[in-house]
């Protein structure tokens, strides 16, 4: 059972927008995270390493948010909220508290814009709510161009299942995702992919990343925003940790490479960071999908 609490304030002003995910604010109804994605940057001794027996919710999130948002609102504040930037929007505990919800409908009220970020399928369950905003959101002056009040990116590290399965247990399998991601398009959402963060040697190998682009090409997404993984913490219960021991448990063949690259780093090497981004532009012109929601040209 997740731990119910209370707390002071719940939607964080950024200082600066974030160039890839356009947030100007966070909010965070759930802390922790029942998908267990191993890699995870929030990982560590704080949540322990099992992070569904960590969930907290906030139960007076909403009533902060509406107090929050009017005020925002009242100052002509408008910018994007990402809706649980530190975990996912629809954990399994959102069915029963759909704290989720409530807050898409307090953006809805006060018209604000908002980016969702998910691994999960059960947003098909807020397409209502999440088609009013999209039409009704007030925009940030500097964002008028995107004229959407709602994006969504559906959160990738592979597309196949049994690889999703070591590393992303608790998460809806990437099959079910991808079925998701059409049905966004087709109700017409800015639709993109988070792809990240991409396994080396696994889900970024050259058939891999042509599988994932021609895949998220022919589902006709607006962007694919991809990025290499970084990998923090010597306890049990962080992520290199628990990477470095899922690799040896299932990837022996790779698990030199790793030790070579993690054991004293937090990232790959330059040279592969380098080589990683110049071919994910190639592959961004190559399957004409922009690596960015809006471009620079905007």
């Amino acid at each position: 059972m997740p731990r119910e609490i209370e707390v002071k304030s719940v939607l964080n002003k950024k200082k600066k927008r974030d160039d890839w995910f356009l947030d100007d604010y966070t909010f965070n109804p759930y802390s922790s995270c029942s998908f267990n994605c191993l890699y995870c940057y929030i990982r560590g001794s704080k949540y322990g390493s099992n992070l569904e027996s960590s969930l907290s919710v906030k139960i007076n999130a909403i009533e902060l948010l509406d107090k929050q948002l009017a005020n925002r609102a009242k100052k002509n504040q408008y910018g994007f909220i990402v809706i649980s930037s530190a975990t996912d929007p629809y954990l399994s505990i959102e069915r029963k508290y759909e704290l989720t919800r409530k807050a898409l409908q307090l953006a809805l009220k006060y018209r604000f814009p908002v980016h969702m970020i998910t691994k999960s399928n059960l947003i098909e369950r807020d397409f209502d709510l999440l088609t009013q905003i999209d039409q009704t959101a007030i925009l940030p002056e500097e964002l008028q161009s995107l004229k959407r009040g709602t994006i969504i990116s559906f959160s990738f590290s592979t597309l196949q299942d049994e690889i999703a399965k070591v590393f992303e247990p608790g998460a809806t399998p990437p099959s079910q995702r991808l079925l998701t991601v059409k049905n966004a398009v087709k109700r017409g959402f800015h639709t993109g992919i988070s792809l990240m963060p991409l396994l080396p040697y696994i889900s970024d190998t050259t058939e891999q990343l042509h599988l994932a682009f021609s895949t998220f090409k022919e589902l006709s997404v607006n962007y694919v925003l991809p990025a290499t993984i970084t990998l923090f913490g010597t306890d049990k219960a962080s992520s290199k940790t628990l990477m470095l021991n899922a690799i040896k448990k299932h990837f022996p063949e790779l698990e030199a490479k790793y030790q070579r690259f993690f054991t004293h780093s937090t990232e790959m090497p330059l040279y592969y960071r380098n080589a990683f981004y110049k071919k994910m532009l190639e592959l961004s012109k190559e399957y004409e999908l922009p690596n960015r929601i809006i471009h620079a040209s905007h």
